[in-house]
């Protein structure tokens, strides 16, 4: 007995029953089905496993797209040893004991310790900074699983010591090609139930599954046990067994930020149709409804400005409403909102003006205020000339002065250049009014 049979042997005459989606893993590379970009035949990472010499690296993918399975794989073709390991679970204690023990079985065999780490986002710097040195002597093999992007997740030393492996939710045909195949498997599967099912019902299973494998399976597994041996799965079935299809969205994750960035470019663009569906999305998916608000609001202001300033108006409106009538009726005020801006007239004017006046409020510091147009409540401020000379606009025609209201250093600077486009039109007009007239006071 090595120094790692102990552990593997600890829980060994534990009996647990085993889902359908562990019993129907692949246990061979060419059983695997999807991500041929990454295993597929005569990729690196592909002849990397098979001939054992397979480097620290990271799977970064949803679930059940397969990082787990490529894992067992991983361990199922190395003379070293494949050690899971729970990031929700385990803590510096632990990782220092199995990081002890390989680096005894290293000197004893000279073989390497394969480290699997599923969810890896969930370990902390601290944790991650444990297990460096080790993968960067080359004492261990890092093999993590994530859900979340690891250029957020993963300390930055860490992340130049390991490749980065990106997979991609399974397609439709995928998942019907593992349904079938859990459905016919008489010794791992569930062939031996003999379940009747139509074509359709297969890819009603895959496309409801939303990429998702073991969400497949489940879904396949429990509608098999609901309708007995020899029976067939139909519409119905599933319709009972799924209640309802939950999309993948994770409000804290960086689906959350994929999702409401189409929705605001999608506006953006002027697209009223797709602008619905990122919303539809979005809701589906439990965002709180305020959250889509507010970035509504902030679209109206940043994107729409005074092209159609009734945009904010709209979105404030949309926000009273769903305070008032809640889900799902007060829904339909948001999708007023989000179609009217697609549709509306876009400029961004003052808010590339604002940042060019909060850029030289920062660079120039704290220019003085021009005497005449400072207040004097006092006699003291009075006498220093605060207010003196300040030309009251009612009395000029147009309410237009030849006054300076800048700082000197800053003297005809000018920040906001609407566009010729909705009612932003009359700022255009009016600016150009402002300017010429300016200019005749300023010669006389």
């Amino acid at each position: 007995m090595h120094l790692f049979e102990q552990d593997k042997n600890k829980n060994s005459n534990a009996q647990k029953p085993v889902p359908l989606a562990d019993r129907i893993r692949p246990q061979a590379l060419d059983e695997f089905v999807g991500q041929e970009k990454i295993v597929g035949a005569g990729t690196p990472l592909r002849k990397a496993i098979e001939t054992d010499h397979v480097s620290s690296l990271i799977f970064w993918g949803p679930p059940g797209s397969g990082k787990t399975t490529l894992a067992n794989l991983i361990s199922k073709s190395t003379h070293g040893e494949f050690i899971p390991f729970s990031a929700v679970s385990s803590g510096i204690k632990e990782i220092k004991e199995v990081i002890s023990k390989a680096d005894g079985y290293f000197k004893m065999s000279g073989r390497r310790t394969y480290i699997f780490i599923d969810e890896i986002h969930r370990f902390n710097k601290a944790q991650q900074d444990a297990f460096l040195p080790y993968v960067e002597k080359g004492d261990i093999v890092l093999i993590g699983a994530t859900t979340e992007n690891p250029s957020f997740e993963v300390i930055s030393a860490l992340m130049s010591r390991v490749r980065v492996y990106v997979l991609e939710r399974l397609s439709i045909d995928s998942l019907k090609t593992i349904i079938k195949r859990a459905l016919e498997d008489k010794e791992r599967g569930i062939g031996e139930q003999k379940i009747k099912i139509k074509d359709e019902v297969v890819e009603a299973i895959a496309a409801s599954s939303d990429g998702d494998a073991r969400k497949a399976l489940t879904l396949l597994e429990l509608s098999a046990e609901f309708v007995g041996k020899g029976k067939e799965i139909t519409h119905d079935v599933l319709k009972n067994i799924m209640q309802r299809s939950f999309s993948l969205y994770d409000k804290s994750g960086e689906e959350h930020y994929n999702l409401i960035s189409a929705l605001h470019k999608t506006i953006r663009g002027g697209d009223p149709d797709a602008s619905l569906y990122w919303l539809a999305r979005m809701l589906h998916g439990g965002e709180d409804p305020m959250y889509i608000i507010r970035r509504l609001v902030r679209f109206a202001s940043e994107d729409i400005g005074l092209a159609d300033s009734y945009a904010l108006t709209l979105t404030l409106n949309a926000r009273d409403t769903y305070h008032f009538l809640g889900s799902p009726e007060g829904e339909l005020a948001i999708a007023q909102a989000v179609v009217y801006m697609a549709c509306a007239p876009k400029s961004n004017s003052v808010y590339l003006a604002f940042d060019k006046a909060k850029k030289d409020a920062q660079e120039k510091g704290s220019l003085p205020v021009p005497f005449y147009i400072r207040n004097a409540p006092t006699g003291l401020m009075k006498a220093l000339g605060y207010g003196k000379e300040y030309k009251y606009a009612h009395d000029f025609d147009e309410a237009i002065t030849d006054q300076q209201y800048f700082p000197d250093e800053l003297k005809d600077r000018e920040y906001f250049s609407p566009k010729e486009v909705g009612k932003e039109v009359k700022f255009v007009e009016y600016l150009k009014k402002y300017k010429e007239y300016r200019k005749k006071l300023i010669s006389k």
